[in-house]
């Protein structure tokens, strides 16, 4: 194995990426909080589109929304999940796998390509975690998601205990 492999860990694949996580995790809209752990599980509560500045992002995917925009929403929304989960655990290095997603798309009731959206969620959490981050997951389409957002969609993760955060960053 080379240096680089062994240097590769979702912090740096991050950052290679050019993806900077908002400073804080949206807040969340109701009773509940962003991430649970269970054990070695991380769960992360439902996140939205939202952008740094806490924009949302809202629309009917197939009629207002394209799935081709609705894959980025979801890519936004895994950049979201990431960072509760820097939140929760100080570092991305302490995942030791992505378990499982649940994808809803606001959508159309003629809408067909739901798990095409929600791959923009998937792909990008396979880039950050490698292998680790290829995951069981759910997708379909729901009549309405809350203030109108186009995508939601809630993880789960598992830690390794052994692996403390880099205090450096």
């Amino acid at each position: 194995m080379d240096s680089d492999a062994l240097e590769s860990t979702p912090e740096t694949r991050l950052a290679a990426l050019g993806i900077t996580l908002p400073k804080a995790a949206p807040t969340p809209i109701g009773s509940f909080r962003n991430v649970r752990r269970a054990g070695n599980m991380i769960y992360v509560s439902g996140q939205g589109p939202v952008r740094a500045d806490g924009t949302l992002i809202r629309g009917k995917v197939g009629s207002e929304v394209t799935a081709e925009e609705a894959r980025d929403h979801a890519r936004l929304v895994a950049v979201n999940i990431l960072s509760a989960l820097r939140d929760a655990l100080g570092s991305l290095d302490r995942v030791s796998g992505v378990v499982k997603l649940l994808g809803l798309v606001n959508a159309d009731p003629d809408f067909e390509r739901h798990p095409f959206v929600i791959d923009g969620a998937s792909d990008l959490l396979a880039d950050i975690f490698g292998e680790a981050g290829i995951h069981a997951r759910s997708s379909f389409g729901v009549g309405s998601l809350p203030n109108r957002i186009s995508v939601e969609i809630e993880a789960i993760f598992e830690i390794d205990d052994r692996i403390q955060p880099d205090q450096s960053r």
